[in-house]
Protein backbone atom coordinates (compact mmCIF):
# COMPACT_ATOMS: atom_id res chain seq x y z
CA UNK A 1 0.00 0.00 0.00
CA UNK A 2 2.52 1.92 0.97
CA UNK A 3 5.10 1.74 -2.31
CA UNK A 4 1.62 2.27 -4.30
CA UNK A 5 0.83 5.45 -2.62
CA UNK A 6 4.49 6.75 -2.76
CA UNK A 7 4.40 6.31 -6.76
CA UNK A 8 0.97 8.10 -7.13
CA UNK A 9 2.14 11.09 -5.33
CA UNK A 10 5.49 10.84 -7.37
CA UNK A 11 3.16 10.81 -11.00
CA UNK A 12 1.08 13.59 -9.34
CA UNK A 13 4.66 15.72 -8.65
CA UNK A 14 5.76 14.90 -12.23
CA UNK A 15 2.26 16.01 -14.06
CA UNK A 16 2.47 19.25 -11.94
CA UNK A 17 5.97 19.97 -12.88
CA UNK A 18 5.29 19.22 -16.57
CA UNK A 19 1.97 21.20 -16.42
CA UNK A 20 3.74 24.27 -15.61
CA UNK A 21 5.98 24.27 -18.15
CA UNK A 22 3.14 24.26 -20.74
CA UNK A 23 2.71 28.13 -19.38
CA UNK A 24 5.93 29.25 -20.42
CA UNK A 25 4.95 31.71 -23.11
CA UNK A 26 6.36 30.70 -26.38
CA UNK A 27 8.03 32.65 -28.76
CA UNK A 28 5.06 35.66 -30.13
CA UNK A 29 4.09 35.00 -33.37
CA UNK A 30 4.31 39.02 -35.25
CA UNK A 31 0.98 40.29 -34.61
CA UNK A 32 -0.67 43.23 -36.50
CA UNK A 33 -3.54 44.60 -35.92
CA UNK A 34 -7.48 44.60 -37.62
CA UNK A 35 -8.87 48.05 -37.64
CA UNK A 36 -11.89 49.66 -39.29
CA UNK A 37 -11.71 52.59 -41.72
CA UNK A 38 -12.99 55.26 -39.32
CA UNK A 39 -9.85 53.94 -36.84
CA UNK A 40 -7.94 54.45 -40.24
CA UNK A 41 -9.11 57.89 -41.29
CA UNK A 42 -8.79 58.95 -38.02
CA UNK A 43 -5.03 57.94 -38.06
CA UNK A 44 -4.44 59.29 -40.89
CA UNK A 45 -6.04 62.48 -40.12
CA UNK A 46 -4.34 62.93 -36.69
CA UNK A 47 -0.65 61.33 -37.30
CA UNK A 48 1.59 62.94 -39.47
CA UNK A 49 3.95 60.41 -39.89
CA UNK A 50 1.40 57.25 -40.42
CA UNK A 51 2.38 55.38 -43.94
CA UNK A 52 -0.37 54.39 -45.73
CA UNK A 53 0.19 51.10 -47.81
CA UNK A 54 -1.71 50.01 -51.18
CA UNK A 55 -1.13 46.08 -51.49
CA UNK A 56 -2.82 46.10 -54.74
CA UNK A 57 -1.43 46.07 -58.31
CA UNK A 58 0.02 49.18 -59.83
CA UNK A 59 -3.76 49.28 -62.47
CA UNK A 60 -5.80 49.03 -59.50
CA UNK A 61 -3.64 51.56 -57.41
CA UNK A 62 -4.01 54.06 -61.21
CA UNK A 63 -8.15 53.65 -61.00
CA UNK A 64 -8.17 55.17 -57.13
CA UNK A 65 -6.53 55.26 -54.02
CA UNK A 66 -5.86 56.91 -50.70
CA UNK A 67 -4.15 59.93 -50.76
CA UNK A 68 -0.49 59.73 -50.52
CA UNK A 69 -1.19 56.37 -50.40
CA UNK A 70 2.26 54.56 -51.16
CA UNK A 71 1.77 51.28 -53.78
CA UNK A 72 3.68 47.88 -52.16
CA UNK A 73 1.82 45.31 -54.03
CA UNK A 74 1.23 42.32 -51.85
CA UNK A 75 3.42 39.84 -54.57
CA UNK A 76 6.47 41.56 -53.90
CA UNK A 77 6.35 41.29 -50.24
CA UNK A 78 8.67 38.38 -50.10
CA UNK A 79 11.57 37.80 -47.74
CA UNK A 80 13.28 41.27 -47.52
CA UNK A 81 11.82 44.66 -46.02
CA UNK A 82 10.47 46.88 -48.38
CA UNK A 83 12.72 49.91 -49.44
CA UNK A 84 9.62 52.25 -48.70
CA UNK A 85 9.42 50.91 -45.30
CA UNK A 86 12.86 51.29 -43.92
CA UNK A 87 11.63 51.61 -40.26
CA UNK A 88 10.48 48.84 -38.83
CA UNK A 89 8.97 50.68 -36.19
CA UNK A 90 6.91 52.74 -38.10
CA UNK A 91 2.96 52.92 -37.98
CA UNK A 92 1.83 51.37 -41.37
CA UNK A 93 -1.91 51.65 -42.48
CA UNK A 94 -2.58 48.72 -45.37
CA UNK A 95 -5.31 48.68 -47.42
CA UNK A 96 -6.32 46.43 -50.60
CA UNK A 97 -9.14 45.68 -52.64
CA UNK A 98 -11.39 43.74 -50.47
CA UNK A 99 -9.25 42.96 -47.41
CA UNK A 100 -7.85 39.46 -48.41
CA UNK A 101 -4.18 40.89 -49.57
CA UNK A 102 -4.26 43.26 -46.88
CA UNK A 103 -4.39 41.05 -44.20
CA UNK A 104 -1.95 38.41 -46.05
CA UNK A 105 0.99 41.78 -46.23
CA UNK A 106 -0.01 42.41 -42.88
CA UNK A 107 1.22 39.24 -41.77
CA UNK A 108 4.17 39.27 -44.31
CA UNK A 109 5.05 42.65 -42.79
CA UNK A 110 4.50 41.58 -39.17
CA UNK A 111 6.64 38.48 -39.94
CA UNK A 112 9.63 40.66 -41.16
CA UNK A 113 9.75 42.37 -37.94
CA UNK A 114 7.54 45.49 -38.42
CA UNK A 115 5.87 46.57 -35.30
CA UNK A 116 2.72 48.82 -36.11
CA UNK A 117 1.30 47.29 -38.54
CA UNK A 118 -2.81 48.04 -39.21
CA UNK A 119 -4.74 46.47 -41.44
CA UNK A 120 -8.01 48.33 -41.92
CA UNK A 121 -9.52 46.19 -44.98
CA UNK A 122 -10.34 47.16 -48.41
CA UNK A 123 -10.63 50.23 -50.13
CA UNK A 124 -14.23 48.94 -51.04
CA UNK A 125 -15.22 49.77 -47.31
CA UNK A 126 -13.03 53.42 -47.58
CA UNK A 127 -16.03 56.07 -47.45
CA UNK A 128 -13.85 58.73 -47.80
CA UNK A 129 -12.10 60.31 -50.78
CA UNK A 130 -9.60 58.91 -52.93
CA UNK A 131 -7.80 60.17 -55.88
CA UNK A 132 -6.90 58.64 -59.26
CA UNK A 133 -3.33 58.99 -61.24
Amino acid sequence: MFKKSKLIAILIGITIIFSGCSNIPEEADSQYQKISAEEAKNMIDTDETVIVVDVRTPEEYNEGHIENAVLIPNETIIDETPEQLPDLDAKILIYCRSGNRSQQAAEKLSELGYTNVYDFGGIMDWPYETVTE
